[in-house]
This record gives C-alpha cells, sequence and structure tokens, in this order.
C-alpha cells in the first residue's frame, strides 16, 4: 500500500522586516508631532484643529470630523472638522447613543463600515453635512480616564478597506489625545473662569465711578458680552408708568434689534423673567414659541438665551439678556455671575434715580421760596391777594412760555431795582 503524504499548504509570505519597520516608524512619527503639537498649546481650538489635520493626512481622508462631549455630559457637539464649516461648528450636536457618533460614544467602541456607511441602520443624515454622503466610515471614541470626552469620524468618497494597522494607529491617536483634550479644557474653564472674575470686579468699579448712567449700562452690557463672547447683550428697563420692557443698552450694531418694539411684562421671554423673578434659559430661541421675535433672531444668527432679572432690594428694574450664536448651557457658575453684575447695574441704576429724584425735591424747594418771595413782593407792592398774585406770576410764565421760577425772579429782580432807584 503506496502512502500518499498530503503536501503542505502553502504559507503566506511573512510581512517584509521593511515595511514592518517603514510602518513602525511612520505610526511614532505620527505620534510624536501630535504629542509635540498638543504639548505646545493649550488653547482648545488650536488642540482640536491639529488633530484633524493629523488624522486626515495619516488615513488620506476626505473628511474628518470631531465631536466633543458636553459639559452636562447629554450631548456631543460638532467642534471641529476637515473642511471649515464655520457655522456648522459649535451648531450641530446629537445626543448620547444618537447616530453612529452618538452610539459609538455611549458604547465606547469603535465602528468602521467599508462601504455605504449610510445603509447602517444606526446612520443619522444631516442635511447641511455633506460629508454624510460619502462610503466609508470610521468612529472612534476619544477615551481619557475611562470617560468618553469625544468622538473621531473618518470618512472617505468611496469604498476603502481599511488595514489593521490604519486602524490601530487611529485608535492610538484617539487615546493618546483625550488627556490634551481634557487639560485644554480645563484650561480654558480656567480662563473663562478668571474673565468673570475680572469683568466682575470692572463692573464694581464702574458701577461705584462718576460716569453718567448711559454710560455705565453701555459698559456693563459690552463687558458681559464679552465674558460671555455673546453675540448680543442687552440690557432692558422697567417702564412703570407704561408697564413695559424696553432696551436701554446693547453692544449690538444692528439696527433692527436696536428697533426690537418694548414688551409688556409677562411677555416673551424677558417679560415673564420680571414677572417670575427669576432666571431663565432658552437653548434655541428660534424655535421657542413662546419667544416673541424667532424671525429676528435668525435673521441675526441667535441661538441660545439667558435672561436675568436686575434685583434691587426684591423688586426687579430691568433684565440682562445674553444670546449667544450657537447652542450654549449655561452653568450655574455663569448664572451666578451674571445675576451678580444684573444686580450691581440695578444698584447703580435705583442710586442715580434717588440722586435725580433728591436733586428734583431740592430745585421743587428752591422754586417753591423764589415764587414765595415774588407773590410777597406782589402782595405788599400792589397790594394782591396770595392767590391774585400766584395766578399773576402763572398767568405770565404761560403767556410768555417762561418757567414760573424764570418769572417769580424777573419779579423780584423788577423789584430791588425799583427799591435801589428810590432810595
Amino acid at each position: 500500500m503506496t502512502v500518499v503524504k498530503a503536501k503542505p499548504k502553502p504559507r503566506k509570505p511573512a510581512k517584509d522586516v521593511k515595511v514592518v519597520l517603514r510602518e513602525r516608524t511612520r505610526e511614532i512619527e505620527v505620534l510624536y508631532r501630535i504629542s509635540e503639537s498638543i504639548s505646545s498649546t493649550l488653547d482648545l481650538a488650536s488642540v482640536l484643529k491639529h488633530i484633524v489635520e493629523v488624522v486626515v493626512e495619516v488615513t488620506k481622508a476626505d473628511s474628518c470630523l470631531l465631536y466633543l462631549v458636553s459639559t452636562n455630559r447629554d450631548e456631543l457637539v460638532l467642534r471641529a472638522s476637515k473642511n471649515p464649516h464655520h457655522k456648522l461648528i459649535g451648531r450641530t450636536s446629537l445626543g448620547l447613543g444618537e447616530g453612529i457618533t452618538g452610539w459609538v460614544a455611549q458604547e465606547k467602541v469603535r465602528v468602521v463600515i467599508p462601504r455605504n456607511a449610510s445603509d447602517d441602520p444606526r446612520f443619522r443624515f444631516f442635511h447641511n453635512l455633506p460629508e454624510d454622503r460619502y462610503q466609508s466610515f470610521v468612529s472612534l471614541p476619544i477615551v481619557t480616564k475611562g470617560n468618553v470626552v469625544g468622538v473621531i469620524n473618518v470618512q472617505h468618497k468611496r469604498t476603502k478597506r481599511y488595514q489593521d494597522a490604519e486602524l490601530a494607529l487611529l485608535s492610538t491617536i484617539a487615546n493618546q489625545v483625550g488627556g490634551a483634550i481634557e487639560n485644554a479644557r480645563l484650561y480654558e474653564d480656567m480662563r473663562r473662569q478668571a474673565l468673570q472674575l475680572d469683568t466682575l470686579s470692572q463692573v464694581s468699579e464702574t458701577v461705584a465711578s462718576n460716569r453718567l448712567i448711559d454710560d455705565v449700562l453701555d459698559l456693563i452690557v459690552t463687558m458681559t458680552a464679552e465674558m460671555m463672547n455673546s453675540k448680543i447683550c442687552s440690557l432692558m428697563l422697567v417702564d412703570e408708568q407704561t408697564g413695559e420692557l424696553r432696551i436701554a443698552a446693547t453692544q449690538s450694531l444692528s439696527a433692527a434689534y436696536r428697533r426690537k418694539p418694548s414688551l409688556k411684562l409677562g411677555q416673551s421671554i424677558s417679560g415673564r423673567v420680571v414677572k417670575e423673578q427669576q432666571p431663565i434659559y432658552v437653548s434655541d430661541v428660534t424655535k421657542e414659541n413662546e419667544f416673541f421675535y424667532r424671525d429676528l433672531a435668525k435673521k441675526e444668527g441667535l441661538r441660545s438665551l439667558l435672561s436675568v432679572p436686575m434685583m434691587n432690594k426684591n423688586k426687579v428694574i430691568g433684565v440682562i439678556n445674553v444670546y449667544t450664536s450657537t447652542v450654549h448651557v449655561f452653568e450655574a457658575e455663569e448664572i451666578k455671575i451674571i445675576q451678580a453684575i444684573a444686580n450691581q447695574a440695578a444698584v447703580a441704576i435705583e442710586h442715580t434715580r434717588l440722586v435725580e429724584k433728591s436733586f428734583e425735591m431740592q430745585e421743587a424747594l428752591t422754586v417753591r421760596k423764589v415764587v414765595e418771595r415774588a407773590k410777597g413782593y406782589l402782595m405788599q407792592s400792589r397790594k394782591m391777594t396770595e392767590s391774585e398774585a400766584f395766578r399773576l406770576i402763572q398767568r405770565q410764565s404761560m403767556n410768555m412760555r417762561k418757567s414760573m421760577r424764570e418769572i417769580a425772579e424777573a419779579i423780584i429782580l423788577a423789584g430791588e431795582l425799583e427799591g435801589r432807584i428810590e432810595r
């Protein structure tokens, strides 16, 4: 019996050592570049921009989108992309678990789709993002200290079979940049807090200064807008005679916004703030039915709104409105700072009103004394009764279109001159 030996299966040729070495060298170079770049700055926008640029270069991708988890950890917000998308950065968002990107963030698992990415049941289409029409798709979670801080999406227009080494490098990049993003965010938070404290200090100095009240209000809205990076900041005061809220100051150059009609107390968001004496936050004023000026908000590019009452001794005298051009969740610390600014503005306004009222009272007292002297002279020189003397002064004031003080002073001066002539 002849035994036939089975032919051994041909072994796959081992990967060329030079190729492996070249891949490893390239990987080290990429990681070194990223490490060098992200360690050279704590500016969050710069860090994200460089991450996207390196990922595109490494994968030769047609698109790269980078989303960050919001501070309240309930949604992902587009913060950087290969194409600028200036109008979409900060405005495009989706919830955790929503779409492939949200699923990756929720599950902390990489997703690789070599073709027909939009056919995936988890896919969510954004009409304003042309990248959604691309064929192949890789989505990776950015994780640091066990927490997802963002998601990187890499896309190609054509079908692409992603190599293991390529995917491994992308995962390494995602893991490496997580710490840099967190550090940049912490730095951004610290810088914002420092700016808030500095603004509050400047507001205090402005309120305590001898500036005219209009100048004080203009400075307050300008400083608040700069602190919050606000598209529009406005200060509205309650007109107690008409029961309306009117714009008293705004840093906006928009004529349409400055001409915005007054509100009745209780109307729209600002009117509600006066009634309820509590801050109100609106995520998107263009979609808020209670907001009166949605068309104006769309035209001006306004999105989120924080409206806080200006309180003085449990009385609301107005509101400060802070609008952002992108969806912004106002944190408790931000609301406290703006409320403190609003209350200081209220103190400044009430102090000015008291000074003006005191001046008016002094003026009224002075006028009364002058009129009394003029009446006394007329009663003595012309033998008039007190009521006749008063009516004469009043009639002359109306006929000559002069104030009663001016007429009374003229009568007194005439009497003094007459007395001197007689002497």
